[in-house]
């Protein structure tokens, strides 16, 4: 300790005197709370975004659209990247919508190349069917066509 003129007749106490205690709770409280927030955004993200299902239906019903105004863009835009290197913006169109206007009548989960797909089955205003593959790929995009 310094020694010298004080302020007071007093010397310099310590500042912490008391016996540490353990930061053990705390630790574990964090960890815990780290824990339960994970958990939740894990169970709350389908909520907000939906689940496959309802992504490969909505990006299906959104590509319709698109085909059926003739928004070539939007509809190229919705393709996924293997699609829209095979096809040019005005070539979609012929390519997915030969039976003029398509309505979505369904959606069931698939798998191809060991990757899950959803298989978005269309009516067309012809009365023809086919099916929109969906895979998830930087979202939900329609990745090819077959009919019937």
């Amino acid at each position: 300790m310094s020694t010298g003129p004080y302020l007071y007749d007093d010397g310099p106490e310590p500042l912490h005197t008391g016996t540490p205690r353990p930061a053990r709770a705390l630790i574990l409280a964090v960890l815990g709370g780290t824990v339960a927030v994970a958990v939740g955004m894990a169970v709350g993200l389908p909520l907000v975004k939906g689940t496959a299902d309802e992504q490969a239906r909505e990006v299906s019903g959104v590509f319709l659209a698109a085909l059926a105004q003739d928004d070539a863009e939007t509809a190229y835009g919705l393709l996924c990247a293997d699609e829209r290197a095979r096809l040019a913006p005005q070539s979609v169109a012929a390519a997915y919508a030969p039976g003029g206007t398509g309505e979505v009548t369904g959606a069931t989960a698939g798998e191809v190349d060991g990757e899950p797909v959803q298989r978005v089955r269309v009516r067309w205003s012809d009365g023809s069917t086919s099916t929109l593959t969906v895979v998830s790929a930087d979202g939900a995009r329609v990745c090819g066509t077959t009919p019937g």
